[in-house]
């Protein structure tokens, strides 16, 4: 089943008119106070209020990801700055539910340290992280080149592909066509092709200042987006498939350079394997003049149920 043209204009009128009622700048200072964690009464705990309004039904990923990775730099020296995250995802977490985080400081050296951040929700643990910090040095240097891609201006918008797809609802649409604090364009690969290598540019759509960590923040928090789909490519799912069930088990993150977001950037995401419902999702995120400045890996869980007899 597919869109007639005149259905896709449609729903893609209806996807500006709901944009056109958010200001970036509006969309861009919600996600900032995501990172606006309160101190608790005990000392490396913090916590964050339930959202007045939410607007899903679990927690984004990238959301828990970018908060506890702050919690834990708040507990640390600033001259060290983040250089890698592993995280796992222990129970789906509700908006309409404040987060907890306690921050174990492990280890505090000359060069390096270590915090393990465990957030919990209504007395339940849903989400733990270990992240390490490092104060900069010299030292050798290489990188793999950025991939032969096509330029931003080149690509498609994001939710020009979401309009597109029938099997995502008029209020999914509606849902997803509120302005992320993103640009984003997107290149899949054909459904004739399966390869699993797809990317996606991204750019902020205001201003966030100069403070390094939070630009760390909001590349932790998009580092969640999209990379799980790189699995569900070569069999030709995506994410709304009737059927399909997919979310992410764990994330690792290693941060290679600073980087100002308001500059384009790419996510160049693949996938070496799936097997036994999981599936491994690679990434490389580069700067537009192709300076390596981040890596990610994600195993994700993908069932997939099979329609009724019939159906």
């Amino acid at each position: 089943m597919s869109l007639t043209p005149e259905e896709m204009q449609a729903r893609l009128d209806r996807v500006r008119e709901i944009q056109a009622s958010f200001s970036p700048e509006q969309v861009v200072r919600g996600v900032t106070r995501l990172f606006d964690l309160v101190p608790a009464e005990e000392p490396d705990e913090f916590t964050f209020p339930a959202f007045n309004k939410p607007t899903r039904q679990r927690i984004f990923g990238g959301q828990v990801i970018a908060q506890a990775m702050v919690a834990a730099a708040r507990t640390v020296d600033p001259a060290k700055a983040a250089h890698s995250l592993h995280a796992y995802f222990l129970r789906g977490g509700d908006e309409a539910k404040p987060l907890h985080f306690r921050v174990h400081r492990d280890f505090d050296g000359r060069s390096f340290a270590n915090r393990r951040v465990v957030v919990r929700q209504d007395g339940k643990v849903i989400f733990n992280l270990t992240a390490s910090f490092h104060a900069p040095e010299p030292g050798a240097t290489h990188q793999v080149p950025m991939p032969d891609v096509m330029p931003p201006e080149e690509c498609a918008e994001f939710v020009e592909g979401v309009a597109a797809d029938p099997n995502v609802s008029d209020a999914q649409l509606d849902r997803m066509a509120r302005l992320r604090p993103f640009e984003i364009r997107s290149f899949r690969p054909p459904s004739t092709e399966k390869g699993t290598t797809h990317y996606q540019w991204y750019r902020l759509a205001a201003p966030i200042g100069d403070d390094p960590l939070l630009h760390r923040a909001f590349l932790a928090y998009v580092s969640d987006m999209g990379l799980l789909s790189s699995s569900l490519l070569p069999h030709g799912f995506t994410w709304s498939t009737p059927g399909l069930f997919s979310t992410s088990l764990d994330h690792a993150m290693w941060f290679h350079a600073d980087i100002r977001l308001d500059d384009w950037f790419v996510y160049v995401m693949d996938s070496d394997w799936t097997g036994g419902s999981r599936g491994i999702n690679r990434g490389l995120i580069y700067r537009r003049d192709g300076t390596l400045i981040a890596s990610a890996v994600q195993e994700g869980l993908i069932r997939v149920t099979p329609p009724a007899p019939g159906a």
